[in-house]
C-alpha cells in the first residue's frame, strides 16, 4: 500500500493557479516525484503545484512547506499557493496573522478583511549565482539570451526561483508555450527558469503571460507576479506598486522601498477536499 494512501487533500487555486494542498503534519511520509506525477494526470486531481505541509522547524511557524511541481520536479516558491495554505490555516485557527518555512525562507501571510490573501515574498535577488545563472552576465537585468536576441533584454531575478521576464508590445500575441518550452531550458538557466512576457497597459498596470517551469503555461504565477513588478521598476518602466493582470485574474504587487519586500495580494478559490487512494497513486509504485 502507498504510504499516501488514504491522506486527505484540499484541492484549491490562486487566480486558476492549480495548488493541490497535502497536511502531512501529524504523520509526515515523502511525496517522491512519481507521486505529483501519478496524481497530475487528467482525470485523477491535475494541478501545477503541491503544497505540502510538514512539522514545522521553528516554533513560531505553523508548518514547513515543500513545492512540487506537476512533472514531480521540486520549487522553492509558490506565491499562489503561498496564498491557499495561508487561508487554510487562518480558517483554522481563527488567527489571520501565518507563518511558514520554505526553502526560500520565511513566508508571512496575512488574510484581509475581503478575503484577499497577502504574502510577503521576501526579497528579489539579482546576483547571477543566486538566481542562479551559468555564467556571470553582467547587469542582470538586460540581457540578451543567445539564439532569442530579437526577443529584446530580459531581466533576470530570482524570487525564491528562477526567472527570466521579458517586456514585448503584446503579450497576449506572445506564442508562450513554444517560446516558454524552449526558453525555460536555455543553456544559461542551470535549474531552468521561469518565462515571462510582460506589456504595460498603463503606468502601474501589467499585462502578464507565464510559461512556468515544471508546469508549463498556467492562468496565474505569483511568483512571476512578483519577479515582473520588481523588474518593471527596476528598469524604471513603473513605480513600485502595481496590478498585475493575468488570465486567471489581477495580483497586486508592491515593491518596499528598502528592496528586502515583495508583498503579493490576491485571491483564493477552495474547490473541494477528499482523501487519496490507492488508485490515484497506481503508476507511483
Amino acid at each position: 500500500m502507498n504510504p499516501l494512501a488514504h491522506r486527505p487533500f484540499v484541492k484549491m487555486n490562486g487566480l486558476g493557479n492549480e495548488i493541490l494542498v497535502l497536511d502531512l503534519r501529524a504523520d509526515p511520509v515523502e511525496v517522491p516525484p512519481a507521486a505529483a506525477r501519478a496524481l497530475a494526470r487528467p482525470g485523477v486531481l491535475p494541478f501545477d503545484q503541491a503544497m505540502v505541509l510538514y512539522p514545522p522547524r521553528q516554533p513560531d511557524t505553523r508548518a514547513f512547506v515543500r513545492i512540487l511541481n506537476s512533472d514531480g520536479s521540486f520549487s522553492s516558491a509558490c506565491g499562489n499557493g503561498t496564498r491557499c495554505i495561508a487561508a487554510l490555516e487562518a480558517q483554522a485557527t481563527g488567527n489571520p496573522h501565518v507563518r511558514f518555512e520554505s526553502e526560500a525562507g520565511l513566508l508571512e501571510c496575512l488574510v484581509l478583511p475581503d478575503g484577499r490573501v497577502r504574502v510577503d515574498m521576501g526579497p528579489p535577488r539579482f546576483a547571477w549565482r543566486d538566481i542562479p545563472l551559468a555564467r556571470d552576465v553582467g547587469d542582470t537585468r538586460a540581457v540578451f539570451l543567445p539564439g532569442f536576441e530579437g526577443l529584446g533584454a530580459a531581466c533576470l531575478l530570482s524570487m525564491g526561483n528562477p526567472h527570466a521576464v521579458f517586456f514585448v508590445e503584446d503579450a497576449g500575441a506572445m506564442d508562450v508555450a513554444g517560446l516558454g518550452a524552449a526558453l525555460e531550458r536555455h543553456p544559461l538557466f542551470p535549474e531552468r527558469a521561469n518565462i515571462s512576457f510582460a506589456s504595460l497597459l498603463a503606468p502601474a498596470h501589467i499585462l502578464l503571460q507565464v510559461w512556468e517551469r515544471g508546469a508549463g503555461r498556467t492562468r496565474a504565477c505569483g511568483t512571476a507576479a512578483c519577479a515582473t513588478a520588481v523588474a518593471a521598476a527596476a528598469t524604471h518602466r513603473t513605480g513600485r506598486a502595481v496590478t498585475v493582470t493575468l488570465p486567471g485574474g489581477d495580483l497586486d504587487i508592491k515593491w518596499r522601498e528598502d528592496d528586502s519586500h515583495v508583498l503579493m495580494t490576491g485571491p483564493v478559490t477552495h474547490e473541494f477536499s477528499g482523501t487519496l487512494t490507492a488508485a490515484m497513486l497506481e503508476e507511483a509504485a
